[in-house]
């Protein structure tokens, strides 16, 4: 029965031992522009979920979703977060597909955790990945109206739904378009898919 054991153990050092050396001797490609392999999209996202669900302290958010904060939540979401993770006229954010993992697009599918963990998730960031700890830059108030904004913004109020269409680059009636100008490096317009 010993040796069942010490076979058993010396078995699982050897496989973490390779596992080690494939990563550590750079068979894992780094490039962030290739697709998310099925082993990751298995584990990382339900890795991520139960690290922020363990750390995220349970706090209630303290700001209410009036129409005043959630226009403060959007305009530091637009100015920082829409990049990456879209807006009203660009639901495919300009960002997205050069980051690795592949940021969520927010417009199409709006978070849905509880709003501690999408504050703490913006306080912290996310290791390995594009997104950065805004605790370094925003204050509590400007991150819990972000949460705020995030979690109320697929059902807006018209007035703030107005203001975000302004503040995205169009005019507060328009509709939301797929695709959008962009310039490239010779300063001529293409479109972005």
């Amino acid at each position: 029965m010993r040796k069942y054991f010490l076979g058993f153990a010396a078995g699982i050092v050897v496989v973490l031992l390779v596992g080690f050396s494939y990563v550590r001797l750079g068979f894992v490609n780094s490039c962030a522009d290739m697709p998310v392999n099925s082993m990751e999209s298995m584990m990382a996202m339900p890795a991520l979920d139960a690290s922020v669900a363990r750390r995220a302290p349970e706090v209630t958010n303290p700001v209410s979703p009036t129409d005043d904060n959630l226009i403060a939540g959007m305009k530091i979401y637009q100015a920082n977060c829409a990049t990456c993770h879209g807006d009203v006229h660009r639901p495919e954010a300009m960002l997205a597909d050069a980051l690795y993992p592949r940021a969520p697009q927010f417009v199409d599918d709006a978070p849905d955790m509880p709003e501690n963990q999408n504050f703490y998730i913006i306080q912290h960031g996310v290791r390995l990945s594009g997104m950065p700890a805004w605790g370094q830059t925003l204050n509590a108030q400007q991150m819990w109206q972000v949460t705020t904004f995030l979690s109320h913004m697929d059902k807006l109020p018209p007035q703030v739904s107005d203001a975000w269409k302004t503040a995205a680059g169009g005019p507060a009636g328009s509709a939301p378009s797929a695709t959008a100008p962009s310039m490239n490096m010779d300063g001529k317009k293409m479109h972005m898919q």
